[in-house]
C-alpha cells in the first residue's frame, strides 16, 4: 500500500481497551483515541480488552488500537480481534524493528519506539510505505537502558529522551511520516505538559498523546498559533505570491525554508481547530 496520511489533530487520548465505557466519551474529548490493549490493560483482561474492542464500534477514522508487542504471546490474538473491527490504525507497543511489522501490510501502522532497538531502527521503520508515523516513549526507553528515570529533579528530561526524541522525529521527516511526542505522567504539571508540547509543535510533530482528558485542552492550545504568528504566517505567504526568490518582508530576509515555516503554521491553525 501507499503511505498513509496522517489524518489526525494534536492530542490523542489513550483509553483502557478494556472500559468500554470510556470509549464515547474519550472521542468526544479528544482529536482521536488510542484503544489500548497493552499496558493499560491488567494481564488478566487482555481477552476482555479485545471482546471489548470488537463488541464496542466507534468512529474508525478517529481511533488507534495499540497492539501488545510482537514479542508477547498477546499479538496473535490482538490482530485477529483486529480483523473483526473496523479499525484500520494500529500503534506498535515497544517496536523494536520492521520485522515487528510484519503481517501488518493492510493496515496503517504507527511504530512505538520505546526501546533502545526500537530507537535505532527508527529510520528503517519510517521507511516503510505503511507507516503513517512513529512515536516515541520515554519510560520504557529507560528501562530497556537499565536506567531508573527519564527526567530530572526539574522535570525536564534526561540527554537519553532528548536524543530519542529528536532520532524519532527527524527520521520520521525524512520519510515524509509524522511523528508523534510522548505522553506527560505528571498530570498536576500543567506547565511542564505546556512546555513540552508548544516546543514539539515549534519543531514539527503532529501530535502529544495524552494520557488523561484534562491534558487534551493543554496541548492543542500548545499546538494552536496565536493569532501574532498566524497573522504573520498568512502576510508574508500572500507576499510570497509576487516574489520570485530571495524577498524582504517587515525587515526579514525570506527564502524556501521561511515560507515552509510559514506554511507549518497555517496547518497547524487548521488542524488544531479554534480557539
Amino acid at each position: 500500500m501507499s503511505r498513509p496520511g496522517f489524518r489526525f489533530g494534536p492530542a490523542l487520548l489513550f483509553c483502557p481497551a478494556d472500559r468500554p465505557d470510556r470509549y464515547e466519551k474519550a472521542l468526544a474529548r479528544a482529536d482521536a483515541v488510542i484503544l489500548d490493549l497493552e499496558d493499560a490493560v491488567a494481564e488478566d483482561r487482555k481477552q476482555a480488552a479485545r471482546d471489548a474492542l470488537v463488541a464496542n464500534p466507534i468512529d474508525p477514522e478517529r481511533v488507534i488500537v495499540r497492539l501488545n508487542p510482537a514479542s508477547t504471546p498477546h499479538r496473535e490474538a490482538d490482530a485477529a480481534a483486529l480483523a473483526r473491527t473496523a479499525y484500520r490504525t494500529v500503534m506498535l507497543a515497544k517496536c523494536d524493528g520492521t520485522a515487528d511489522v510484519v503481517g501488518l501490510d493492510d493496515v496503517e501502522v504507527i511504530p512505538l519506539c520505546e526501546t533502545a532497538r526500537g530507537v535505532l531502527a527508527a529510520d528503517a521503520l519510517a521507511d516503510l510505505p505503511n507507516v503513517s508515523a512513529l512515536m516515541w516513549g520515554a519510560e520504557d526507553l529507560v528501562a530497556s537502558t537499565g536506567g531508573s528515570s527519564s527526567r530530572r529533579d526539574d522535570g525536564r528530561y534526561r540527554d537519553l529522551a532528548r536524543f530519542a526524541r529528536a532520532q524519532v522525529l527527524v527520521a520520521a521527516s525524512a520519510h515524509g511520516a509524522a511523528a508523534i511526542d510522548a505522553v506527560h505522567l505528571d498530570l498536576d504539571d500543567v506547565e511542564g505538559l505546556r512546555e513540552e508540547a508548544t516546543d514539539a509543535a515549534a519543531l514539527g510533530f503532529a501530535a502529544t498523546a495524552c494520557v488523561h482528558p484534562s491534558q487534551v485542552d493543554v496541548v492543542r492550545g500548545a499546538y494552536r498559533p496565536d493569532a501574532q504568528l498566524l497573522e504573520w504566517a498568512s502576510a508574508v505567504l500572500a507576499a510570497a505570491e509576487g516574489e520570485d526568490g530571495v524577498f524582504a518582508f517587515r525587515g526579514r530576509m525570506v527564502d524556501g525554508p521561511i515560507l515552509r515555516q510559514a506554511e507549518a503554521v497555517v496547518r497547524s491553525a487548521r488542524t488544531s481547530g479554534p480557539a
